[in-house]
């Protein structure tokens, strides 16, 4: 696909979100801000150990 092909794309598709109404979940984006990692079916989810693979290499850093 040509330059002009893709920045048209890209004018659609910013037009799009620009004149659309969507609806605002103001309570999701409450759960975001006030960094509550709870699912959005009630279920909590902080109860599992994560495994990273980088911690390790965070000593190696310092």
């Amino acid at each position: 696909m040509g330059r002009g092909r893709a920045k048209a794309k890209q004018t659609k598709v910013a037009r799009e979100l620009k004149y659309s109404s969507h609806e605002t979940d103001f309570a999701a984006l409450q759960r975001e801000l006030s960094g509550d990692e709870r699912s959005p079916n009630g279920s909590g989810g902080g109860d599992e150990p994560r495994d990273d693979p980088y911690d390790d290499y965070d000593d190696y850093r310092r």
